[in-house]
């Protein structure tokens, strides 16, 4: 079902490069200085599996109706009115303006069904500003940086989350369908991708999971070149599987179809939510196997590493141990992780690699109550408090779970940068460990106190 996305926001919030982005090509122009959209554009914007009709508006601004800046304004609210969605767009650098706070009542007022998005949210100013979403009273903002492509797949899910009616995948008219009722057709399929280096096995997995030769498989290298997406019911639930193209390091590829290939794969992760890394069993924790799964962890993805061709390994006690040893040496990022020993060829372990990403996804979407996680942090800090810098003692007051996916903590405390990374990763490894969640990518965002006596001079 077809529908239409308008994007508002202040001037230059980063409407035009998000329209940009969506629409997968350079159509509107795009400059640091504010007020450079004028007129409303239209285009066949893409994300992930949905497509729609976006509409790129001008800034919006407190101006006389009669005024150039009061005309755009008018252009604004008659896309707003068309649109079955809106994006409000707020810079994250610069945090929620009053105009930002205007314009989100004018928002409120409206019937429209609307997504906050806190653009510009690369690195930690942008991390940090984004929280100050919550001020504009629109629910839960969705950090992404239109620029760097960071943060789709959170906006994909907020969405569909927003226009469950409108995003909802089509159901095939076969004879399958009559098993399953209508609650079982609305639950949305848990996207997996299958990711690694170039014959490792990855298609001839799903084959196997499938139970039959869905995808070209083979002994040569790089057969697979687009992504595939495949559905898959096991066990009553419904799986989204992408096959991907093998990616080799970068210094290596050079044909541009490779190249293509490769952005489709990395396409895949970001819109994944779980992501299989599969390694050969006679070669694992090769350097690009350690790069793709760091990848899957920077991209927020849950990761579970799938070790293949176990059919030709010897069978000996704590060969899997070691491995999940290896695991944990080379990614502590995402220490614990699930690792699975499986043969696509033989059919092996492919029950453990369902349950494995079913309990994965499970951690991924884990929110601890705020209550809870004070209390987690008292003890904490009473146990190992953090370090003295330049005489003076940080002190961290607060935690809260803003959003998970992957679990997402934010601590108000004095002096954010000054606090080590070994005590942030202290702290981390302790809501790992406390709150039982082995695996999974975790963000932790220290959110420094205003100061009220700030700028004041001195008596």
């Amino acid at each position: 079902m077809t529908f239409t996305v308008a994007i508002i926001g202040r001037p230059n919030v980063g409407k035009s490069t998000l329209f940009n982005r969506l629409v997968g090509r350079r159509m509107a122009l795009v400059d640091d200085s504010p007020g450079v959209t004028r007129d409303r554009r239209e285009g066949d914007g893409r994300l992930g599996d949905l497509t729609f009709t976006v509409i790129d508006t001008a800034g919006l601004e407190i101006a006389a109706a009669e005024s150039l800046s009061g005309r755009m304004r008018a252009q604004t609210e008659t896309a707003i009115k068309a649109a079955d969605l809106v994006l409000f767009l707020f810079d994250s650098r610069t945090g929620a303006t009053s105009a930002d706070k205007d314009f989100a009542a004018l928002l409120r007022r409206s019937d429209r069904p609307f997504v906050l998005v806190a653009n510009k949210s690369e690195g930690k100013v942008g991390t940090a500003g984004a929280l100050e979403g919550y001020d504009l009273g629109l629910g839960e903002p969705v950090a992404i940086s239109a620029e760097h492509g960071d943060g789709f797949s959170d906006l994909y899910d907020a969405v569909r989350a927003a226009l469950p009616e409108h995003t909802q995948p089509p159901v095939e008219d076969d004879e399958e369908d009559a098993e399953y009722d209508e609650a079982e057709r609305a639950t949305r399929p848990l996207r997996v991708a299958i990711v690694g280096r170039p014959n490792v096995g990855k298609s001839t997995l799903i084959n196997r999971l499938l139970g039959e030769e869905r995808l070209l498989t083979g002994p040569e290298a790089g057969i697979t070149r687009d992504t595939i997406a495949v559905p898959l019911e096991r066990d009553g639930r419904i799986y989204l599987l992408h096959d991907t193209a093998g990616m080799r390091r970068k210094g290596k590829v050079d044909e541009k179809l490779e190249k293509l290939s490769v952005g489709e794969s990395l396409n895949a992760i970001r819109f994944a939510e779980v992501v299989v890394v599969m390694m050969d069993a006679t070669q694992p924790f090769e350097d690009q196997d350690l790069r793709i799964a760091d990848l899957v962890s920077r991209e927020g993805r849950a990761l579970v590493i799938a070790v293949n061709k176990w059919d030709l390994m010897e069978k000996r006690g704590g060969a899997i141990s070691e491995l999940r040893e290896e695991a944990d040496r080379w990614l502590p990022q995402v220490k614990g992780m699930p690792i699975v020993a499986v043969s696509g060829k033989q059919g092996e372990g492919l029950d453990r690699l369902m349950q494995a990403i079913a309990n994965i996804h499970e951690i991924w979407n884990k929110r601890v109550s705020t209550n809870v996680l004070n209390r987690w942090l008292e003890d904490t800090l009473s146990a190992h408090p953090p370090p003295a810098v330049s005489g003076r003692r940080l002190r961290l007051t607060y935690i809260t779970q803003p959003k998970t996916r992957p679990p997402t903590f934010v601590i108000s405390c004095t002096r954010a940068d000054a606090l080590p990374e070994s005590y942030k990763r202290y702290l981390v490894n302790g809501l790992r460990e406390t709150f039982d969640m082995p695996g999974t990518p975790m963000r932790l965002i220290l959110r420094e106190k205003n100061n009220p006596y700030a700028g004041r001079v001195r008596r």
